[in-house]
């Protein structure tokens, strides 16, 4: 099939049944359980890519954050110590 699976998988089938699905009551019966599967499949992976979407997002989201943190306290040590810290992976925005 050209469209085989994933979020899309639901076409064929519901193609099938638009096709052949008043002609043939096997044609009809293989394309509504085709479509059926397909659908609820094709619902698990739309969910799984927008959880997987928000995970990687979190995970990048706590990673920066962790980041900050941890270089924000070194530059309060040296600041302390009354030296100049100089971030690492920093940009020069404003001069």
């Amino acid at each position: 099939m050209l469209i085989g699976g994933g979020v899309l998988g639901w076409i064929a089938p519901l193609v099938a049944l638009l096709a052949r699905g008043n002609q043939s009551p096997t044609a009809r019966a293989h394309a509504v359980a085709a479509l059926n599967f397909q659908l609820v499949w094709s619902v698990i992976a739309l969910i799984g890519w927008i959880l997987t979407c928000i995970l990687i997002g979190l995970v990048i989201g706590f990673g920066a954050m962790i980041v900050g943190i941890i270089f924000g306290i070194l530059a309060g040590v040296k600041a302390n110590e009354g030296q100049l810290y100089r971030y690492p992976m920093s940009a020069n925005l404003i001069k």
